[in-house]
């Protein structure tokens, strides 16, 4: 039997982690307000960011950790809403 990983960001890719932080914020102005890179300010667009994420291991960290804090908030929200 295969062991998953444990790992929520195993089998995530970049594009699905960046659509979903641009949905979950409702836009690039409110996601670079979180993390304030250029490509998310300045004429922002899913494949120009994701060029410059993949070229930029601090900047994919950054948004890496900010998905991981979004999954939190969401399962703390699903819970909040089942009490």
């Amino acid at each position: 039997m295969e062991q998953q990983s444990k790992d929520p960001l195993h089998g995530k890719r970049l594009d699905a982690i960046l659509e979903e932080l641009v949905e979950y914020y409702q836009g690039f102005g409110e996601l670079g307000k979180q993390i304030n890179i250029k490509c998310f300010t300045d004429n922002p667009s899913i494949s120009s960011s994701l060029k410059f994420l993949r070229k930029t291991d601090w900047a994919r960290a950054k948004v890496e950790s900010l998905y991981l804090y979004v999954l939190r908030q969401k399962k703390k929200e699903a819970r909040n809403r089942k009490e």
